[in-house]
Parts: C-alpha cells; structure tokens; sequence
C-alpha cells in the first residue's frame, strides 16, 4: 500500500531543506516513509524513514498533514522506485548493474530511457 500527503507547513531539515511531501509505503517487513523537500518532485524522495508498524508513523505523521489527509496511490510496478510518483527505476539496476543517475520509465508495457529534464 502507498499513500502521500501534503504537510500543513514545510517542515524545516536544516538551514536550507524543508518537507514540503511525504508519502508512506508499507510492505511485511514495516513501512516507509519518503519525504520530498521539493514540492514538485515525481522521481525519487529527499529522504527516507523506516516504521516497524503503520500505527507508528501515522502517530508521528497524521497531525503534520493537510486537511486532504492520505491520498492512495498504486504500489509501484515491479521493479520500479518505490518512492516514484511514475513508474521509474534506474537504468541497469534489472541486470545488476545499475547506471546511476540514468533512468528508464514503464511505457507501453517497455522500459525506455527517461530524461526527467527533458519534456516527455
């Protein structure tokens, strides 16, 4: 399962980085949580934290978020970033030999490279 979530207010990290986006993940093994210091970003998070259980991070997380709440979003694809807005992964990282930096995104059923700085 996966959901995300607009905060009330940014949240600062430091002197520079606030939380503007979070979203959860939650698998067997506990959940997920990704933050996104920049509002528009559909890659990949800023930052990940892990929960043993959903009640846990919804008690930390729930008073943060805006009156929209939880918005359910599909579990990624199969090999897909799971933090991803879209269906992404990084190039190579199927073969075990990842290209970091390079991505491909889940097109008419292929993965094709993806240039996130050029407009699809």
């Amino acid at each position: 399962m996966r959901k995300y979530a607009y905060l009330k207010m940014p949240l600062a990290v430091n002197d520079t980085d606030f939380i503007f986006r979070i979203m959860l993940y939650e698998t067997a093994e506990g959940a997920y949580l990704f933050e996104y210091f920049n509002i528009h970003e559909m890659l990949q998070s800023s930052a990940d934290l892990y929960y043993e259980s959903l009640d846990d991070l919804y008690e930390e997380w729930n008073d943060l978020i805006d009156e929209k709440g939880w918005i359910d979003l599909d579990d990624p694809v199969p090999g897909a970033q799971h933090d991803a807005f879209l269906p992404v992964r990084v190039k190579g990282r199927d073969s075990g030999k990842p290209q970091w930096g390079q991505w491909e995104i889940l097109q008419d059923g292929s993965w094709i490279d993806y240039h996130p700085e050029q407009k699809q």
